[in-house]
């Protein structure tokens, strides 16, 4: 999880959104956790899965009854919901493919209700530009990243669409060097090999990589995370 859903604060009952949901990384975790999730996505491929492992989630017993998960094919540059739709909203690894970005947080902003928290995730801009300079093909393709963020960026597009900061976090640091040997020497032997120990590392979670990870994290977490909160409006009474 590239989001601290304790930070995001999600709830059984709440309704959240996972914008650019893909194969439903986020989605499943809001799910477990007894939310109403809307899983948004472009591509088809990815929502079926979404839908599919969703079902088997339900089926196994791995979600309260009361929880829902629902796919819907979108745009994030035109959101199919009415405003202040959501409780909670998750944007993961998603603008950083989104030329109008501007747009994309407006929309975001609008169906998230006033008082309701989002989590907005993007590439770190120095594992990032040692991505980018290592290999045009890590970025330059259809439907890849078109910008490199520094985090202060972000934050100012996000305070401008409404939104208050309330913190940020890194994540992924034992990520960053598999992608700067994958930029480098592809699917080399060396690679092969990290890929192999980040599946162990995902799958079995052990101490020492847990550990190893927490301590990197702010120097080359792959990812940064920034947690935000759309105010209630408050309306004076006259006297």
């Amino acid at each position: 999880m590239t989001v601290d859903y304790d930070r995001l604060d999600v709830r059984p009952g709440m309704r959240v959104l996972d914008l650019g949901c893909g194969e439903g990384r986020h989605t499943f975790e809001a799910y477990r956790r007894g939310a109403d999730v809307v899983a948004l996505d472009l591509n088809e491929k990815d929502l079926a899965t979404t839908a599919s492992w969703c079902t088997a989630m339900e089926l196994a017993g791995e979600v309260p009854v009361t929880a829902s998960a629902t796919t819907v094919q979108g745009d994030l540059l035109c959101l199919p919901f009415p405003d202040a739709s959501f409780d909670r909203i998750i944007a993961s690894e998603v603008l950083e493919h989104i030329p109008d970005d501007v747009t994309a947080i407006r929309e975001m902003t609008r169906v998230l209700r006033p008082g309701g928290l989002a989590a907005v995730t993007v590439p770190r801009w120095l594992p990032e530009r040692v991505c980018w300079a290592l290999s045009d093909e890590y970025h330059a393709n259809e439907g890849g990243h078109v910008r490199i963020y520094k985090e202060d960026e972000l934050s100012d597009r996000l305070r401008s669409a409404g939104l208050t900061v309330t913190g940020n976090g890194f994540a992924h640091a034992l990520h960053s060097p598999y992608w700067w040997l994958k930029c480098a020497i592809g699917d080399a032997g060396l690679t092969k090999a990290y890929h192999r120990m980040l599946v162990w590392d995902i799958t079995d979670k052990p101490a020492l990589t847990r550990v190893l990870e927490q301590a990197l994290n702010p120097l080359i977490g792959k990812s940064v995370a920034i947690y935000l909160k759309k105010e209630e409006v408050t309306v004076g009474v006259g006297a």
